[in-house]
């Protein structure tokens, strides 16, 4: 299981740039299985692009140890990978708490002992860097960096000046440098990059990040640390429950530009439930295809409100479903899409409350919530983890906590107390999850579909 983490020393220095070049570099001559530490659904569908699979997602948050291992190794067999690339998130050390690894890229690294390369802004640094690579290295022992990035060099001059500085000061290879270029940033919105699927013309940039890469990253040494990679020690855990559902079911699935957000793991514990994956599109399609249950993920329902409010015909076809009983399953974007309206523009109406896009963000935590309701992922009393981010809040106007099916220990949710709106057999939250965390979700979810097909 030959491997690399590529980490940051913050947020902003590059590393998705620098991460999806290197995989689109590597993957002329290799197969590569990306990998994205924390909660992030939009990198990887830049990693995608990159590579040609579905990337994954690393979390010490939703994650043992034991499943952090089992994730990568789930992953790497599943295409025959040849090396695995894990594009860090923020800092290296950066996670939920100030003295701790959980969410950390740090915490991945250590699980897989993986060799990790630090990615540092560069901007006006020579010996800084050093000092930088040097307290890296310092904090923890068991962090094991084998190379050095500099980033946002203004020129030849510079990026040796400063590579000197590293090797010499450091004892740390650099393995290359990237000039400042404006011209290989992307735009983003408000949650950030704009997700791969949504723009051709992105696939032409990554064409770039990769000759970039080629062009200024030692990419023999780079393969050549992966080689070196210890092997990966410690047990493994499943990441769903071996219980399984045996009657086959379809669940129907959202995705096109207004709705992208999943993790790959989920589909494959639904697909192991003997589940067929459905995939249609609320704003191109006429109504919800047949199936037994949907599973509506995020996304950016604001961004295409107009497109989803005038497919009338997809509206009535999913409040019908829902008004019969059969289960829906609903995250964040999907929350927006089923309340009466996104900015005043009418939309699915199960819920009968206004949502609205906001300027600030309402929520960007970890979430621990508890179920104070049975419904179509979970029973009653047991707790799991989540992460929300959104830039929206839903107008709940009700009283009766009995509405909702979680209530929050950390997060926001609907209510700053409450979330998972309930009705007939649909609940609808600003909670994304990963079966990792909820390993009941995909038998759970499958067996409603059973029993109210």
């Amino acid at each position: 299981m030959k491997r690399v983490v590529l980490s940051g020393t913050g947020s902003g220095v590059g590393k998705t740039t620098i991460s999806t070049g290197i995989m689109k570099a590597l993957s002329k001559k290799h197969k590569i299985q990306s990998f994205k530490v924390g909660p992030d659904y939009i990198d990887p569908s830049y990693h995608k692009c990159a590579t040609g699979f579905d990337a994954r997602n690393l979390d010490s948050f939703f994650m043992s140890e034991g499943q952090i291992r089992q994730s990568f190794k789930q992953g790497m067999n599943k295409i025959n990978a040849d090396y695995g690339v894990i594009e860090g998130v923020r800092g290296l050390y950066e996670g939920i708490s100030p003295v701790t690894d959980v969410g950390t890229t740090s915490s991945i690294a250590k699980a897989l002992h993986a060799p990790v390369i630090l990615i540092i802004n560069s901007r006006s640094l020579v010996r800084s860097a050093a000092a930088m690579t040097l307290g890296f290295k310092a904090l923890d022992k068991d962090i094991n960096i084998q190379g050095v990035i500099l980033n946002n060099v203004k020129s030849q001059k510079h990026y040796l000046k400063t590579k000197e500085a590293v090797e010499t000061l450091a004892n740390t290879p650099v393995i290359g440098g990237i000039v400042r270029d404006k011209s290989i940033t992307m735009e983003q919105r408000h949650l950030g990059l704009i997700p791969a699927v949504e723009e051709e013309r992105i696939k032409g940039l990554i064409e770039k990040w990769g000759e970039l890469i080629e062009d200024n990253i030692d990419l023999d040494m780079l393969i050549e640390i992966m080689d070196n990679s210890n092997h990966i020690e410690g047990a493994c855990e499943h990441i769903w429950s071996e219980t399984k559902s045996t009657e086959k079911t379809r669940i129907g699935i959202p995705f096109d530009e207004a709705f992208n957000f999943y993790y790959k793991e989920n589909f494959e514990a639904l697909e192991y439930n003997n589940a067929e994956l459905v995939f249609f599109s609320p704003i191109h399609d006429d109504e919800i295809p047949d199936v037994d249950a949907l599973y509506i993920g995020g996304g950016y329902p604001e961004i295409f409100k107009k497109e989803l409010s005038s497919n009338a015909s997809m509206l009535n076809s999913i409040k019908y479903f829902s008004e019969n009983n059969k289960p829906i399953y609903a995250e964040c974007g999907g929350l927006m899409y089923l309340t009466k309206s996104i900015d005043d523009l009418p939309m699915v109406d199960v819920f009968p409350y206004e949502s609205m896009l906001t300027k600030k963000v309402q929520g960007l935590s970890y979430t621990i919530a508890e179920v104070i309701q049975d419904n179509p992922i979970l029973k009653k009393g047991s707790t799991y983890h989540g992460h929300e981010f959104h830039y929206s809040k839903v107008e709940y106007t009700g009283s009766d906590k009995n509405d909702f099916a979680f209530k929050m220990k950390r997060g926001v949710g609907i209510t700053g107390e409450y979330d998972g709106l309930m009705k007939n057999n649909t609940v609808a939250s600003y909670i994304h999850t990963h079966t990792a965390c909820l390993p009941d979700f995909a038998y759970n979810f499958t067996q409603s579909a059973i029993e109210n097909k």
